[in-house]
């Protein structure tokens, strides 16, 4: 299964970055590009353990359903959120977040694994794990800029 792994340093505190990161108002905001709406479950506000969100949203020009639910969860540290339902055979998306340096290290870690087969296996080493990459890493910059300007404005 493949695993992207993203480290992202925030100049701010571990509580506000815990809550943007499983916020689906500033997720829907982060990948506005791909006119992400969340459209059953919990829809806006803040996530929690056993909570569910189902999202629609346009990739690769189709437009795709995915529902993933609050696995685990240990605040300021740590949730999980997997794919109960959607167009890869699994996902397991992880965001751990550490106090350093005076701000925040939150890492990100995504397990996936497409449908099909060889074919998933390609498509994964071929084009899926850079664009799932590229998501991750705008998500992650936008956390970090709402967080940094959250605590300019404290």
């Amino acid at each position: 299964m493949p695993l992207i792994e993203i480290k992202t340093y925030i100049a701010s505190d571990i509580k506000t970055c815990f809550d943007l990161a499983r916020n689906i108002d500033i997720h829907q905001e982060s990948l506005k590009h791909t006119d992400e709406l969340p459209i059953a479950g919990k829809t806006t506000g803040l996530i929690g353990l056993g909570e569910w969100v189902s999202w629609e949203a346009k990739h690769f020009g189709f437009v795709q359903h995915l529902t993933s639910k609050i696995t685990e969860f240990e605040s300021p540290n740590y949730f999980v959120d997997e794919m109960v339902f959607g167009a890869f055979k699994s996902f397991r998306h992880e965001h751990i977040f550490k106090r350093y340096k005076g701000g925040t290290l939150m890492t990100v870690k995504f397990y996936f694994e497409a449908p099909c087969g060889l074919l998933g296996k390609i498509a994964n080493t071929t084009f899926l794990k850079r664009y799932m990459k590229n998501l991750i890493q705008k998500r992650n910059s936008y956390i970090k800029a709402e967080a940094e300007k959250h605590l300019q404005e404290a």
